[in-house]
Order: C-alpha cells, then structure tokens, then sequence
C-alpha cells in the first residue's frame, strides 16, 4: 500500500506533494491527506512550547529564578531570589545562634511615628497572626527617645530587627542625621533588615548610605503579606 511521504520528507513544495504517491492526486485518498502537514514537537502548534508550561519557578519581576531558602520547611512554597538569599542567610545564622537565649521576642520592629496605624501596623498584625513575637516600636519605645538607641536596645531583646523604610521613615531618620559609626555597629551583626515600603532603596541610600547599602525586601516586588510571611519563616526556629 502506498504511503504518505510528508511525516518523512514533508511537503514543503508544489513538486514535493506532486511526487508523493498519496497526496499527489494519483493515490487510493484522490487527493486527501491522512497525515496533515508534520509539526515537529517544539513546532509552534505544539502543546511542549507553550508558555503555560515555563517552570513557575520564574519570577515575574525582573525574570529572576526564585528558589525555596535552606530555612524552608519542606511544605513550604514561599521562594526567594538569589539577592534575598544573600541577605537574608547571615541573619538566619544569628537568628539561629540566638534561638538558644532565653525571653527573646522574635522580632524587633521599628517605624515611623506616622505609620503606627498604618503600614507599621498592618505589618505587625500580620506577623503576629503567624505567631511571632515582636518587640514593636509602637507599644516599646517611650517617645522623645533616641531611635538609634532604641533600636539597639530592641536588637538585644529580638532575634532580628526589621526597619520599616517609607517616606515618613526617611523624613525622620533625615531629620535626626544618623550617625554612621552607630549605622555601622548595628548592621556589623547581621540581625538588620530594611523593609522598603512605597519607597525604593535608591531613595534611601539618599539620606542613609549605610542602611541603603544593605538589601532587605520590597513591597514593590512583592505584597505585605508576602513579606510577613519570609519573615515569619525566617524567625521560625
């Protein structure tokens, strides 16, 4: 029985279907072909190129691959970029270290005055509804106090410090003119993390080169709740 050459040969032109002994008119199908023009399996009708099956692994912003943390627990699905990776493992190891100290919050939370009942808040609730204690500026720092201070005296009492930068953050810390010796000590032990929040780091290495230096997380890559919950994990021991 005569055979369609096209799944071998194709028929790539006029003379080529022509000459094939079932599609050129000659054969038993008089003309129809039971073996439609081949697609390869990474043609573009084929199901293995579409882009529904590109690993999810791929984050959406900036196309960077995200993975889980070494801190992950195996159901995790939270996943980190390689930059949050970095930043965030020297502040697990402390977090670690620390694990063993008794009457230490999880995590120290400073803020702007201005945001105590908004973005500093909204974080706080949310921590906390993960369980984790957190020593927060809100209900610790008595006011008229030096925020540095209060920050290292919080540090001490916390596993991690998380600063919530916004723009009534880097009013305030402008204001007060941080002094780079005492930015310095704090963020020499590994336990600081920024947390931009409608603002941009760039916009903080502006008034603060120092804490600008260090990376930390963005809300504009990713939601408060999002945050919270790397956080969480993050403290969880």
């Amino acid at each position: 029985m005569s055979r369609c050459t096209a799944p071998v040969n194709g028929h790539r032109t006029a003379s080529g279907r022509a000459n094939c002994p079932v599609c050129g008119g000659g054969g038993r199908y008089g003309g129809y072909n039971p073996y439609p023009s081949y697609s390869g399996p990474y043609s573009s009708s084929s199901p293995y190129s579409s882009s529904s099956n590109i690993s999810t692994s791929r984050s959406s912003y900036g196309g960077q691959t995200k993975t889980k943390a070494r801190w992950s627990s195996v159901g995790s699905t939270i996943l980190y970029t390689p930059a949050e990776i970095r930043t965030l493992t020297p502040v697990r190891e402390n977090v670690e270290k620390r694990s063993k100290l008794p009457d230490l919050r999880d995590v120290f939370l400073c803020h702007a005055w201005d945001d105590r009942k908004g973005a500093a808040k909204e974080l706080h609730d949310l921590l906390e509804s993960k369980g984790v204690t957190i020593w927060f500026s809100e209900k610790d720092v008595p006011l008229g106090s030096s925020l540095l201070r209060e920050i290292d005296k919080g540090l001490a009492k916390s596993r991690v410090g998380i600063v919530l930068v916004t723009p009534s953050f880097l009013k305030r810390i402008e204001g007060e003119g941080i002094a780079d010796k005492e930015l310095s000590a704090l963020l020499a032990r590994d336990l600081l993390i920024p947390i931009v929040h409608n603002t941009t780091f760039e916009n903080l290495r502006e008034v603060s080169p120092l804490l600008g230096s260090r990376s930390g997380l963005s809300t504009i890559e990713e939601s408060m709740v999002d945050v919270a919950a790397k956080i969480a994990e993050l403290v969880t021991t």
